[in-house]
């Protein structure tokens, strides 16, 4: 066998083996699990999982099991409104993917409800904004209730190197506050990865 077809030959071998179909079929995995692909330069979904699960117990812990969490509405839940969660990080993230995780398990205590028309930019939910913008005009005398908490917070990036060994560390922050502006719950989570390429797990 002569050279050209020798180089034909590996030339031929290599294109099948990165050809479609040769590589890891796709297949379904647990959101929770410990099969998901870990990358050190962005923030995974097991991340803000992590961060969040973490946010909420400590929420829970220290401000509604302790009796600290008070209402507007002594027949009710007290009512949260979110302000600004600031990505600090190299990245284009949506922030609610920290939030809306954080919301659904405030909510799920049955101690919680989320103001979803009052909040900084756009309402989340348009129609409901209209909504209670009709009744309060067809109500006028009735006192819109404000929110009794906001909740408010920053996501911070810090990188390094050393040789081909990068490392990222994500650092979530959040602040439960009063309408008095009095700060009742702060809590921080850091995350830090290290790798030279993406894995799978965590």
């Amino acid at each position: 066998m002569n050279k050209t077809l020798l180089c034909s030959v590996a030339a031929l071998s290599g294109v099948l083996l990165f050809a479609p179909g040769c590589g890891t079929p796709t297949h379904y995995v647990q959101p929770e699990g410990s099969r998901l692909v870990t990358t050190v330069g962005q923030i995974n979904i097991q991340d803000w999982a992590n961060a969040a699960d973490a946010m909420v117990q400590s929420m829970i812990d220290q401000v509604i099991n302790t009796g600290r969490l008070k209402s507007g509405d002594p027949a009710g839940p007290a009512l949260l409104a979110i302000s600004r969660i600031q990505n600090n990080t190299g990245q284009q993230i949506d922030t609610d993917l920290l939030s809306k995780k954080i919301r659904v398990a405030l909510s799920r205590t049955g101690k919680v409800q989320t103001y979803i028309t009052f909040n900084l930019g756009d309402p989340e939910d348009p129609l409901a904004k209209d909504l209670q913008e009709m009744e309060s005009a067809r109500n006028a005398a009735q006192q819109k209730r404000l929110p009794d908490y906001t909740l408010s917070g920053k996501i911070i990036e810090d990188r390094a190197q050393a040789g081909r060994l990068q490392q990222s560390a994500y650092v979530f922050q959040l602040s439960l506050t009063t309408r008095q502006g009095i700060a009742v719950w702060e809590e921080e989570k850091t995350i830090v990865k290290q790798g030279t390429r993406p894995s799978v797990g965590f």
